[in-house]
């Protein structure tokens, strides 16, 4: 291992070991389960949603998580560690299944999604354990995105140029930051680490009510943040259905926010799936990719 990669595994280790960004980290420094990205087809008959078989896109052990569509639907891209602590980001071209990895850079990259300039964007754990917006470019080159805002754990486009960001602290906060301008105020505080695009438009994230979360969504029109659902107890993920179905994972079952309640779409006796946590969904609402711990 080259010294430069030998520094970045104990800065990325310690940066596991400190942030939300990336929770699975110690866990497996101590043997516990890793944990695999799924997908499934998600099916609509006579107004009732269901799900097909999920397929397991990662088979390996270890850590493979943070699923992301990219926007025309033809990729999902992940986040890996390999046996020696270091993350890298990949993407699975759904048609073939085939996979790239970006593994050229000494840092730890993790969240990524499509970026609206190109290429994909990244969370990066740099060299000196700071945590910001990076992206790769196509030729694999990164590109510091957001100076001024750290440390970042994860994020969604508003569009072109804003994004909302989960920034870590005590407690952690939803920042609005804006690449033209380097702007950046809070929206929200004591905030979940699940954060989407909203098919009403706005961006959707999951805020502490007590115990429980609200599910709620920014309103760039109004710069409103309105509140859409109860969280699931024992779920801090949701997604998000082109039609505007709201989903959430508690354990082994999917729910469905329906006409003010949450309703059981899917439930798997299967130990591969007994632990469900993030979820994604593919533009056009054919594909569901959800990640669980491997059994």
């Amino acid at each position: 291992m080259s010294g430069a990669r030998a520094r970045q595994r104990v800065l990325t280790t310690l940066a596991l070991a400190t942030a939300p960004l990336a929770a699975a980290g110690p866990a497996l420094a101590q043997g516990a389960p890793g944990t695999e990205v799924f997908l499934v087809e998600v099916h609509r008959a006579e107004g009732k949603l269901s799900l097909g078989t999920p397929v397991n896109l990662t088979a390996r052990s270890g850590y493979d998580n943070q699923p992301a569509f990219s926007s025309d639907g033809t990729l999902l891209y992940y986040s890996t560690i390999g046996a020696d602590g270091h993350a890298d980001v990949c993407r699975i071209l759904l048609s073939d299944r085939s996979r790239r990895c970006w593994e050229t850079t000494p840092e730890s990259e993790y969240s990524p999604a499509d970026a609206p300039m190109g290429g994909v964007s990244v969370v990066r754990v740099e060299q000196d354990s700071t945590q910001r917006l990076w992206r790769l470019r196509d030729d694999g080159a990164p590109e510091l995105l957001l100076s001024n805002l750290a440390p970042i754990g994860y994020y969604a486009w508003l569009d072109a140029s804003r994004l909302l960001a989960f920034v870590l602290g005590s407690p952690p906060t939803l920042v609005l930051a804006d690449l033209r301008t380097r702007e950046h105020q809070v929206l929200a505080t004591d905030v979940g680490r699940s954060i989407q695009r909203a098919p009403a438009g706005g961006v959707s994230f999951l805020q502490r009510d007590g115990a429980a979360w609200l599910v709620r969504r920014y309103d760039p029109g109004s710069g409103a943040v309105l509140s859409v659902a109860r969280g699931l107890d024992g779920s801090d993920f949701h997604a998000w259905l082109p039609d505007g179905t709201l989903l959430m994972a508690v354990r082994n079952k999917l729910f469905a926010w329906d006409k003010g309640q949450w309703n059981q779409v899917f439930a798997s006796a299967d130990p591969a799936h007994q632990q469900i946590t993030r979820l994604a969904t593919s533009p056009d609402g054919r594909w569901l990719a959800f990640v669980s711990a491997e059994p």
